[in-house]
């Protein structure tokens, strides 16, 4: 099958069409759509980080109060539920509701890129909360930017700090480090030269992990969010990848300063180059590819607009085959759309539906929201989404769909509307002789041309 630009623009760079919308026919269109300002909080706002850490103060109070059980225990805990789960749906709806009504797909999926590159997981609903916030203020603004300024947003986003015990990571001869029995903890130094930047084999050393962790303390949470503590920073200059660091003053400086250098190095641009082309594209990634979009990120100083400018412009972009395989949130954006889902559906949904409807599946599906195994988060392989348990949740979560929406549907419509020329022969037939009409647009979602991309 010989598919379009257009429908390879919506498939493999957005998720998927919407019959309300008109593809984007191709490379300069996509860009086009990235240099439009991006409204993301207009229309649904959520909280503030300061917010987002008094919920975190109220809800170990509560937990500490009823363990004790104290008398206003349970009344603390109730309302530390109430206060999360007011922020939990205003998360919820624009988690959902972003991807799913989208005018620019190209950017939340790049969002979607860009959050699992830089992977952070919880696995408590205290930290759960400041996800959403680390998304859309670390990571979105810098989605068509400088990767030097995205890489800094993200190292000292709370969440990052927490994810990676950073903000307990404390200089073993700072003022804090000689007072306490506390230690250094590597872990965000490692994880940002393995996998944020150089990549695995790029020939860094044990030392430099260990300088680069030292460099990195003083970087914790205060109160609200984010601050840098003096007294945790290991005094004296480091040494990373053959560059010193520090020494006069450690501050915030010095830090900035190694992940701009970093983030220049060849072996960061190549790394990254190769991500892209496996999270977009599948399979072995194209050597000249690789090479044409390290060369643009380099030349431009680490600009992502000329990054992508490169990647679409090279003909491996527009390979036909579909690779890849829909990962679960991918899979319920593109149904959601191809449904025709609108701001009013969104409107009317409670905090138990998006729990229902889209979380729990989510889970279901394999794909826990927020709760990636490790910081390298989730696979790109299409037979770790495909699997009999997989494939058994996708197939009733798209027959509920269905039922929900067959009214006013017609599967043959549908089909068309949700494919396009991606369609085989046997999914035109299979459709037509669906007995009812949930049970034929259910077989559209649940066929493997949808789940393709």
């Amino acid at each position: 099958m010989t598919l379009s630009q257009a429908a390879l623009a919506e498939i493999r760079y957005g998720y998927g069409f919407r019959p309300d919308r008109k593809p984007v026919p191709g490379a300069n269109a996509l860009l086009a759509g990235l240099k439009k300002a991006d409204p993301y909080l207009k229309d649904h706002p959520a909280a503030t980080i300061a917010e987002r850490f008094a919920y975190r103060r109220q809800q170990i109070a509560a937990n500490k109060a009823f363990r004790a059980k104290e008398p206003n225990g349970k009344a603390m805990a109730k309302a530390a539920r109430q206060t999360r789960d007011k922020m939990y749906f205003q998360d919820f709806r624009l988690i959902f509701s972003r991807p799913v009504l989208a005018q620019v797909p190209f950017r939340e999926r790049l969002l979607a890129f860009w959050s699992d590159h830089f992977t952070v997981a919880v696995n408590s609903h205290i930290d759960s909360l400041l996800v959403l916030d680390y998304q859309q203020h670390a990571i979105r603004p810098h989605v068509t930017g400088k990767f030097s300024d995205m890489l800094e947003a993200v190292v000292t986003h709370p969440s990052m700090l927490l994810y990676l015990g950073q903000a307990n990571s404390i200089g073993p001869n700072s003022v804090a480090g000689e007072r306490r029995k506390a230690g250094l903890n590597e872990n965000l130094a490692r994880e940002v030269l393995e996998l944020h930047t150089l990549g695995v084999s790029a020939g860094y050393t044990q030392q430099d992990v260990r300088e680069f962790a030292e460099l990195l303390t003083g970087l914790t949470n205060g109160k609200e969010g984010f601050r840098f503590a003096q007294r945790f920073a290991e005094p004296g200059a480091e040494t990373v990848l053959g560059k010193n660091y520090g020494g006069d003053k450690d501050d915030l400086g010095a830090i900035r300063q190694a992940l701009r250098d970093i983030s220049m190095r060849e072996e960061t641009a190549y790394h990254l180059a190769r991500k892209l082309s496996v999270h977009f594209i599948g399979g072995e990634p194209v050597d000249s590819h690789v090479k044409a979009v390290a060369e643009a990120y380099l030349a431009s100083g680490g600009d992502l607009m000329a990054t992508y400018t490169a990647f679409l412009d090279h003909e491996a972009a527009w390979v036909p085959e579909l690779r890849k395989a829909k990962q679960p949130f991918d899979f319920i954006v593109s149904s959601l759309r191809a449904v025709n889902l609108k701001p009013k559906h969104f409107k009317q949904f409670k905090l138990k539906d998006y729990r229902r409807n889209f979380i729990e599946p989510l889970t279901s599906m394999g794909q826990p929201w927020a709760r990636a195994n490790g910081p390298n988060g989730w696979s790109e392989d299409a037979e770790d989404w495909i699997t009999p348990a997989g494939l058994t949740a996708r197939i009733h979560w798209a027959n509920a769909l269905a039922q929900r929406h067959a009214q006013s549907s017609d599967p043959r419509r549908f089909l068309k509307d949700a494919l396009r020329d991606v369609a085989s022969d046997d999914l035109t037939l299979a459709v037509s002789r669906a007995e009812t009409k949930h049970e034929g647009i259910a077989i559209t979602l649940a066929s493997p041309e949808f789940n393709r991309r």
